[in-house]
């Protein structure tokens, strides 16, 4: 194997991902790994990092299309890209994945609160439900 790259089996583990993700995600387009002479797929550290920013993407509800802008911002910026208009666009990322993050903190608040609730009337037993 090629210095510096992995199979599919350990960018899987690395990341918590499964095969079928990572392999949807390259028919998609989003990471293009190297293949083997015998079509193994191996993964640089540059495609694992690409991967690991779309799985910190996916559970802020980022689409695939957003995922492939982001990426080809982060990778036009990496290659020293001057346009102004990339950081713009980045900056716009970076507000909306806050206000992303404000709202999952405002519904797993909310989710405490619920799970706190059920417990009480647990705890205070039959009485405290059939009474509603």
């Amino acid at each position: 194997m090629p210095e510096g790259r992995v199979q599919i089996g350990e960018v899987a583990e690395r990341l918590g991902l499964s095969l079928r993700t990572i392999r949807h995600y390259e028919e998609v387009g989003l990471v293009v790994p190297a293949r083997t002479q015998g079509g193994f797929r191996l993964y640089s550290e540059e495609d694992v990092q690409r991967l690991a920013l779309i799985r910190r993407m996916k559970p802020l509800g980022f689409t695939l299309e957003e995922m492939r802008d982001l990426l080809e911002i982060t990778d036009r910026l990496a290659r020293g890209d001057d346009d102004p208009g990339l950081l713009t666009r980045l900056q716009l990322f970076e507000k909306t994945v806050a206000e992303r993050a404000d709202r999952l903190r405002e519904q797993l608040a909310m989710a405490r609160e619920f799970a706190e609730q059920l417990r009480r009337q647990r705890m205070n037993g039959p009485k405290a439900v059939s009474a509603r």
